[in-house]
Protein backbone atom coordinates (compact mmCIF):
# COMPACT_ATOMS: atom_id res chain seq x y z
CA UNK A 1 0.00 0.00 0.00
CA UNK A 2 2.93 2.15 0.36
CA UNK A 3 4.02 1.39 -3.26
CA UNK A 4 6.13 4.00 -5.86
CA UNK A 5 2.57 4.58 -7.68
CA UNK A 6 0.67 5.86 -4.58
CA UNK A 7 3.79 7.58 -3.30
CA UNK A 8 3.93 9.52 -6.74
CA UNK A 9 1.18 8.64 -9.17
CA UNK A 10 -1.68 10.71 -7.57
CA UNK A 11 -0.21 12.56 -4.92
CA UNK A 12 -3.05 15.39 -5.54
CA UNK A 13 -5.66 12.79 -5.43
CA UNK A 14 -6.03 12.97 -1.46
CA UNK A 15 -8.02 15.96 -1.41
CA UNK A 16 -10.93 14.40 -2.78
CA UNK A 17 -12.08 12.25 0.09
CA UNK A 18 -15.14 13.85 1.53
CA UNK A 19 -15.52 16.73 -1.36
CA UNK A 20 -15.58 14.10 -4.14
CA UNK A 21 -13.23 14.97 -7.47
CA UNK A 22 -11.85 17.79 -7.72
CA UNK A 23 -11.26 19.45 -11.05
CA UNK A 24 -7.73 18.46 -11.71
CA UNK A 25 -8.77 14.78 -10.99
CA UNK A 26 -11.45 14.95 -13.05
CA UNK A 27 -9.47 15.95 -15.89
CA UNK A 28 -7.35 13.25 -15.29
CA UNK A 29 -9.82 10.80 -15.54
CA UNK A 30 -11.79 11.92 -18.16
CA UNK A 31 -8.92 11.85 -20.43
CA UNK A 32 -8.20 9.00 -23.30
CA UNK A 33 -7.41 5.66 -21.27
CA UNK A 34 -7.77 2.32 -22.04
CA UNK A 35 -5.67 -0.70 -23.57
CA UNK A 36 -4.83 1.33 -26.47
CA UNK A 37 -2.66 3.02 -24.04
CA UNK A 38 -0.13 2.35 -21.21
CA UNK A 39 -1.36 2.83 -17.80
CA UNK A 40 -5.34 2.37 -18.77
CA UNK A 41 -7.95 1.97 -16.09
CA UNK A 42 -8.52 -1.29 -15.19
CA UNK A 43 -7.39 -4.91 -15.62
CA UNK A 44 -7.87 -8.22 -14.56
CA UNK A 45 -8.59 -9.10 -10.68
CA UNK A 46 -9.57 -12.15 -8.70
CA UNK A 47 -11.59 -11.01 -5.76
CA UNK A 48 -14.45 -12.60 -3.50
CA UNK A 49 -17.97 -11.76 -2.78
CA UNK A 50 -20.24 -12.38 0.02
CA UNK A 51 -20.60 -15.66 -0.04
CA UNK A 52 -16.85 -16.51 -0.19
CA UNK A 53 -16.93 -17.00 -3.76
CA UNK A 54 -13.93 -16.08 -6.20
CA UNK A 55 -14.48 -13.10 -8.77
CA UNK A 56 -12.41 -12.34 -11.27
CA UNK A 57 -13.01 -9.65 -14.49
CA UNK A 58 -13.65 -12.02 -17.01
CA UNK A 59 -16.24 -13.56 -14.42
CA UNK A 60 -18.78 -9.94 -15.58
CA UNK A 61 -17.98 -9.88 -19.07
CA UNK A 62 -20.65 -9.50 -21.19
CA UNK A 63 -22.37 -6.41 -18.26
CA UNK A 64 -21.37 -3.13 -17.82
CA UNK A 65 -19.08 -2.48 -14.84
CA UNK A 66 -19.82 0.80 -12.20
CA UNK A 67 -17.17 0.05 -10.09
CA UNK A 68 -16.42 2.31 -6.72
CA UNK A 69 -14.21 1.96 -3.96
CA UNK A 70 -14.12 2.46 -0.16
CA UNK A 71 -15.07 0.54 3.02
CA UNK A 72 -17.60 -0.57 5.25
CA UNK A 73 -16.39 1.60 8.15
CA UNK A 74 -16.70 5.16 5.47
CA UNK A 75 -18.57 7.31 7.91
CA UNK A 76 -20.44 9.12 4.92
CA UNK A 77 -19.53 9.49 1.27
CA UNK A 78 -19.73 5.64 0.68
CA UNK A 79 -23.07 5.28 2.26
CA UNK A 80 -24.53 8.10 0.03
CA UNK A 81 -22.68 7.17 -2.80
CA UNK A 82 -24.54 3.29 -2.34
CA UNK A 83 -27.81 4.87 -1.59
CA UNK A 84 -27.31 7.21 -4.65
CA UNK A 85 -26.48 3.82 -7.14
CA UNK A 86 -29.31 2.19 -5.96
CA UNK A 87 -31.65 4.68 -6.73
CA UNK A 88 -29.90 5.35 -10.37
CA UNK A 89 -30.40 1.71 -10.89
CA UNK A 90 -34.13 2.50 -10.00
CA UNK A 91 -34.65 5.30 -12.30
CA UNK A 92 -33.09 3.57 -15.31
CA UNK A 93 -35.35 0.59 -14.99
CA UNK A 94 -34.85 -2.24 -17.55
CA UNK A 95 -31.59 -0.46 -18.51
CA UNK A 96 -30.12 -1.20 -14.77
CA UNK A 97 -30.25 -5.49 -15.95
CA UNK A 98 -27.39 -4.33 -18.13
CA UNK A 99 -24.67 -2.95 -15.37
CA UNK A 100 -23.51 -4.81 -12.93
CA UNK A 101 -22.37 -1.84 -9.86
CA UNK A 102 -19.39 -3.43 -7.73
CA UNK A 103 -17.95 -2.01 -4.14
CA UNK A 104 -14.79 -3.60 -3.80
CA UNK A 105 -13.26 -2.23 -0.71
CA UNK A 106 -9.81 -0.94 0.19
CA UNK A 107 -9.48 -1.94 4.21
CA UNK A 108 -9.62 -5.78 3.78
CA UNK A 109 -8.50 -6.05 7.72
CA UNK A 110 -11.90 -5.43 8.97
CA UNK A 111 -13.94 -5.56 5.67
CA UNK A 112 -14.10 -9.67 4.92
CA UNK A 113 -16.24 -10.68 2.48
CA UNK A 114 -19.38 -11.59 4.43
CA UNK A 115 -19.32 -7.65 5.77
CA UNK A 116 -19.08 -6.17 2.19
CA UNK A 117 -21.60 -8.67 1.37
CA UNK A 118 -24.10 -7.70 4.06
CA UNK A 119 -22.75 -3.94 3.78
CA UNK A 120 -24.10 -3.82 -0.05
CA UNK A 121 -26.93 -5.89 0.07
CA UNK A 122 -28.88 -3.35 2.71
CA UNK A 123 -28.60 -0.62 -0.72
CA UNK A 124 -29.30 -3.02 -3.06
CA UNK A 125 -29.24 -6.44 -4.04
CA UNK A 126 -27.71 -5.32 -7.60
CA UNK A 127 -24.68 -3.80 -5.62
CA UNK A 128 -21.89 -6.69 -5.86
CA UNK A 129 -19.46 -6.08 -2.67
CA UNK A 130 -16.28 -7.55 -3.23
CA UNK A 131 -12.98 -7.90 -0.83
CA UNK A 132 -9.68 -9.73 -0.88
CA UNK A 133 -6.41 -10.32 0.45
CA UNK A 134 -4.41 -6.99 1.26
CA UNK A 135 -2.42 -8.20 -1.93
CA UNK A 136 -5.45 -8.41 -3.86
CA UNK A 137 -6.44 -5.22 -2.89
CA UNK A 138 -3.81 -3.28 -3.51
CA UNK A 139 -3.08 -4.85 -7.22
CA UNK A 140 -6.66 -3.96 -8.53
CA UNK A 141 -6.54 -0.07 -7.11
CA UNK A 142 -3.71 0.06 -8.79
CA UNK A 143 -5.39 -1.25 -12.07
CA UNK A 144 -7.89 1.29 -11.30
CA UNK A 145 -5.76 4.29 -10.34
CA UNK A 146 -7.22 4.59 -6.85
CA UNK A 147 -5.78 6.61 -3.97
CA UNK A 148 -5.66 5.07 -0.70
CA UNK A 149 -4.49 5.35 2.73
CA UNK A 150 -4.92 3.71 6.10
CA UNK A 151 -5.24 6.47 9.19
CA UNK A 152 -2.90 4.99 12.24
CA UNK A 153 -5.88 4.32 14.74
CA UNK A 154 -4.87 6.24 18.63
CA UNK A 155 -4.21 3.32 19.81
CA UNK A 156 -3.42 -0.31 18.85
CA UNK A 157 -6.55 -2.07 18.27
CA UNK A 158 -8.68 1.44 18.01
CA UNK A 159 -10.78 2.58 15.10
CA UNK A 160 -9.40 3.90 12.11
CA UNK A 161 -10.46 5.79 9.03
CA UNK A 162 -9.17 5.25 5.31
CA UNK A 163 -8.37 7.98 2.77
CA UNK A 164 -9.54 6.91 -0.36
CA UNK A 165 -10.38 8.78 -3.90
CA UNK A 166 -14.08 8.76 -4.60
CA UNK A 167 -15.39 8.12 -7.89
CA UNK A 168 -17.29 5.56 -9.66
CA UNK A 169 -15.80 3.88 -12.71
CA UNK A 170 -17.78 3.21 -15.83
CA UNK A 171 -16.23 -0.06 -17.53
CA UNK A 172 -18.14 -1.44 -20.85
CA UNK A 173 -19.07 -5.01 -21.48
CA UNK A 174 -15.49 -6.34 -22.02
CA UNK A 175 -13.72 -4.09 -19.27
CA UNK A 176 -12.29 -1.77 -20.92
CA UNK A 177 -12.85 1.88 -19.46
CA UNK A 178 -15.57 4.33 -20.90
CA UNK A 179 -15.97 7.10 -18.62
CA UNK A 180 -15.57 8.70 -14.64
CA UNK A 181 -18.81 8.71 -13.36
CA UNK A 182 -19.38 11.54 -10.65
CA UNK A 183 -20.08 10.41 -7.24
CA UNK A 184 -21.39 13.60 -5.71
CA UNK A 185 -24.38 14.11 -8.46
CA UNK A 186 -27.95 13.38 -7.85
CA UNK A 187 -29.04 9.74 -8.52
CA UNK A 188 -31.09 10.87 -11.48
CA UNK A 189 -28.41 12.65 -13.23
CA UNK A 190 -26.08 9.68 -12.54
CA UNK A 191 -29.09 7.65 -13.89
CA UNK A 192 -28.22 10.15 -17.35
CA UNK A 193 -24.63 10.06 -17.36
CA UNK A 194 -24.83 6.22 -17.37
CA UNK A 195 -27.53 5.77 -19.96
CA UNK A 196 -25.86 7.75 -22.04
CA UNK A 197 -22.77 5.30 -22.76
CA UNK A 198 -25.10 2.46 -22.78
CA UNK A 199 -24.69 0.93 -26.00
Amino acid sequence: MTSKFFRTALPVVAVLVVAGIGGGAWLYLNGSFGESQPGGIGGPFTLTNGAGQTVTDRDLRGRYLLVYFGYTFCPDVCPTTLNDVAAALEILGPKADRVQPLFITVDPARDTPNVVGEYTAAFSPRILGLSGTPEQIAAVAREYRVYFMLNKPAKPGGDYTVDHSSILYLMDTSGRFIAPVRADQPPAQMAAEIARHLT
